[in-house]
């Protein structure tokens, strides 16, 4: 018996898996240096010192926490991850990585307030369990998608990016941000 002849993936895959995994592996490093400016900032201000500053608010320590991770996150992901894609209006991208991390929070307080209030799970170590282990899993798989669709879209998505610098429209491809070389769609001119 023969075995059928293995059929090497196309080169546009291979480049796009390459593209994705690098996005990712980028993001999980910053996502690692924004959990560090989370956790540790959490865990101050609730068990630093004696009292902790925010001992009996964890809800109001994460919100914090969170917003201080979140500068940290928005600066690595706009300079490394997603430094190749366009760069639009500043100030719809801020409110929108905000706006967007905003609901990854939002899904790790859920997770700690089911936690905390809910079920009656007080430690430090079951808050940081439903905060910063199952809401960050949940939170960052969220954000992944989410970054990478509305913040820092393709330049083909972007509305209004137009084609590089140098090409012409329906000319040369223009890496989409996606790995896949595509040409850029014709503008039309006029009404």
């Amino acid at each position: 018996m023969n075995s059928p002849p293995i059929v090497p993936a196309p080169r546009g895959a291979t480049s796009r898996w390459r593209s994705v995994a690098r996005e990712v592996l980028a993001f999980g490093l910053v996502g690692l240096a924004g959990l560090v400016v989370d956790v540790g900032v959490f865990n101050a201000l609730r068990f630093g010192g004696d009292p902790g500053l925010l001992q009996g608010k964890p809800l109001t320590a994460k919100v914090l926490s969170v917003v201080a991770a979140t500068v940290v996150t928005y600066l690595g992901n706009r300079h490394w991850t997603w430094r190749d894609r366009h760069w639009g209006d500043r100030r719809r991208e801020y409110a929108t990585f905000f706006l967007l991390n905003g609901v990854g929070m939002a899904i790790a307080v859920t997770c700690l307030g089911v936690s905390h209030y809910v079920l009656g799970m007080t430690s430090p170590l079951a808050d940081n369990v439903s905060a910063n282990l199952v809401g960050l899993v949940l939170g960052t798989g969220f954000r992944f998608w989410a970054y990478r669709r509305f913040v820092f879209p393709a330049a083909a998505a972007s509305a209004g990016a137009g084609p590089p610098a140098g090409s012409a429209p329906g000319g040369p491809a223009a890496p989409d941000g996606d790995g896949l070389d595509r040409p850029e769609p014709a503008h039309r001119s006029g009404g």
